[in-house]
């Protein structure tokens, strides 16, 4: 599905990505660990699409995404790639079907079809009584939940998740690492996540590590 090739990326002098291949098939969750400065939330950011990288070509079922230009690539994003961060990023002033429904709406579809997406997706998350909960009403681990069904709304080929469990407690990683395997089993959901949660990458089809700007084998 998703296809990187020498990858190489630096911030001023100081080189961070070193030639990084990798490829994601369908219906798997790769983690990707490391130590702080490793690279890791940096290669996210460039297999999203959300920085380029200075050297290197990235494909998606075989569209050469590193000739896109921005405008290209921001359509790419909405329509085929989903994010989970480790700071939800909720809007406060919406509620949750609304903020679920938001990239639904960027995208041009039907208000009508967007909002009974996002009502199945909360469902399907557990959160069918918090429908129209703003996020201050919401706990950790719900407003999260939000969060993935946010990423989940248009129907992605990959999401993205940047240390999805980083803000959680124990119990609330636990479900949220349980919830992802549930749709790759259900949906053949394809997952890349950075984290540092060992329990969560051991989840994982496969554990990737990354030291110093390449991968550590």
């Amino acid at each position: 599905m998703l296809t990187a090739k020498h990858i190489h990326k630096s911030f001023g002098s100081l080189p961070v990505l070193r030639g990084v291949d990798m490829e994601i098939a369908q219906g798997e969750i790769v983690s990707i660990v490391g130590s702080s400065g490793a690279g890791k939330t940096t290669l996210l950011h460039i297999l999203g699409t959300l920085e380029r990288a200075e050297k290197g070509e990235l494909y998606f079922e075989g569209e050469a995404l590193h000739r896109f230009n921005s405008k290209q690539l921001s359509n790419f994003r909405n329509q085929k790639i989903g994010f989970v961060f480790q700071f939800h990023h909720l809007l406060p002033e919406f509620t949750a079907v609304e903020n679920v429904s938001i990239p639904g709406w960027i995208a041009g579809k039907s208000n009508k079809q967007v909002l009974q997406d996002a009502t199945e997706l909360l469902d399907r998350l557990g959160l069918s009584n918090k429908l129209y909960s703003k996020p201050h009403e919401l706990s950790g681990g719900e407003q999260q939940r939000v969060a993935v069904a946010r990423s989940l709304i248009n129907k992605p080929g990959i999401v993205f998740a940047d240390e999805p469990t980083g803000n959680l407690d124990s119990a609330n990683a636990k479900s949220l690492h349980q919830l992802f395997q549930q749709l790759r089993d259900e949906m053949q959901q394809t997952f890349v996540i950075v984290t540092h949660n060992e329990e969560l990458a051991a989840l994982s089809n496969r554990i990737l590590h990354l030291k110093d700007g390449r991968w550590n084998t």
